[in-house]
């Protein structure tokens, strides 16, 4: 969730006085609660299919790892956005800063285009949500889809302009219930648990099932579209106590998040056979989707469209802000534009295109999606560990064996990447 970084400067007007970092305060929270629900979208209702196919080994591995990988790459995101000598600098300008004008663009376009399929995807799939609620459990007619996605799109920006403030609101008035509704569904499912298949570990076969989860827990848990304007909020709160603070404040999301993602998951995969996740994966149907058909539980039926509207929309304000604040740098350095006229602009060719798509509800999303995974991995994994051993302000975390592990679960999930779409 990524604030325009003229937002930033308005609102370090109104805070003349550097918080303290060491007591935690209700606007720490609600960035606990932003970050949770940028990272918590659509993604998650697949993710026990994706995750469960392989057993209860690789399940088990792939959850030990989540809790380090989330946290470590975040902050390591974090820190080099930090870096900066300048205050209020975006992600675009701190990589410009550190790797060149022309380096440092090639990295920030492929950071909007990391996030900007997934923003397609949403705008589809949220029309698709309101518009299946609508028919079969209201039992309206079929809206006009271009007017019903063209007024959701609308108000869905419509909350980023209305500033920090109001965003941070919607949050947590979106993911409170999302957290309680995964959390009582998760405990739902729990009379409906099997003791798992435990197989010995097969070698070659069992690393290669780990190998290929690794995306799907790295995209899964990501909240990297929020990390640049996340990290100059806090810089704006705290001053140089920022990254502390803006540490402590992503290890408690990544707490709340592993946790309340990964009972859902295991309550899922415990409920089904490995036959009924091979089918639901067929069908190419979500675990909610899958569950109330062959159930027909009417708690399932009414909270699967709730779970998938609440972690759409929370998602679509995180990438949405995300890539706003790249596309504006993007448009305002080539063209001298002003950052202001840059920032409509940028919006207005974003609203276009997402109610586009959402119109044309194309079939090739997914394949955006997948394709946009590699580059995410790169800016959030290993482009922070080559900042670490090149800028001199990243110096001090050159210790530890925290880089290396981010470097080769990073390396790892963009070469699985690669090879799922090249198999």
């Amino acid at each position: 969730m990524s604030l325009s970084v003229d937002v930033v400067k308005d609102l370090s007007a109104s805070q003349p006085a550097v918080a303290s970092a060491t007591r935690w305060r209700r606007h720490d929270t609600h960035w606990v609660i932003s970050l949770f629900g940028t990272a918590v979208g659509a993604g998650i209702l697949f993710l026990p299919i994706n995750l469960g196919l392989g057993g209860i080994w690789p399940l088990v591995i792939v959850a030990v790892l989540a809790g380090p990988m989330t946290f470590l790459a975040h902050r390591g995101l974090a820190r080099f956005v930090l870096s900066s000598s300048r205050p209020h600098a975006d992600f675009t300008e701190v990589a410009e800063e550190h790797f060149g004008k022309m380096a440092g663009r090639l990295i920030s376009a492929l950071y909007f285009l990391s996030i900007f399929p997934i923003l397609l995807i949403y705008g589809v799939g949220l029309t698709n949500t309101v518009e299946s609620f609508m028919v079969n459990q209201i039992g309206m007619a079929t809206p006009n889809r271009v007017m019903l996605s063209g007024l959701l799109v609308f108000a869905m920006i419509a909350v980023m302009l209305a500033g920090e403030k109001a965003m941070l609101r919607v949050f947590a008035f979106m993911v409170y219930p999302l957290a309680a509704i995964l959390a009582a569904l998760s405990c739902y499912l729990i009379p409906q648990w099997q003791w798992p298949e435990v197989t010995a570990f097969e070698g070659v076969s069992f690393l290669n099932t780990v190998w290929l989860a690794l995306p799907v827990t790295v995209f899964a848990f990501s909240h990297a579209a929020a990390i640049s304007g996340f990290a100059n909020v806090q810089r704006r709160e705290y001053g140089e106590q920022a990254e502390a603070k803006s540490g402590l404040i992503l290890r408690n999301t990544t707490v709340m998040l592993v946790g309340f993602v990964l009972f859902f998951v295991f309550s899922c995969v415990l409920s089904l056979s490995p036959a009924q996740l091979a089918e639901a994966k067929a069908q190419n149907v979500s675990v909610l989707s899958y569950l109330a058909n062959i159930t027909d539980n009417p708690v399932i039926v009414t909270l699967g469209p709730l779970i998938a509207f609440i972690a759409i929309s929370s998602s679509f304000l995180g990438h949405f802000l995300g890539a706003r604040e790249s596309l504006k740098s993007l448009i305002a350095k080539p063209t001298g534009l002003p950052q202001a006229k840059a920032d409509k602009l940028g919006i207005a060719l974003m609203f276009f295109a997402i109610w586009g798509a959402a119109v044309i509800n194309p079939g090739i999303l997914g394949l955006m999606e997948t394709l946009s995974g590699p580059v995410i991995a790169m800016i959030l994994f290993i482009m922070p560990v080559i900042a670490i051993y090149k800028v001199e302000a990243l110096a001090r975390f050159r210790h530890g064996w925290t880089n290396g592990f981010i470097l080769l679960t990073g390396s790892l999930a963009v070469s699985a990447l690669i090879f799922s779409l090249l198999k």
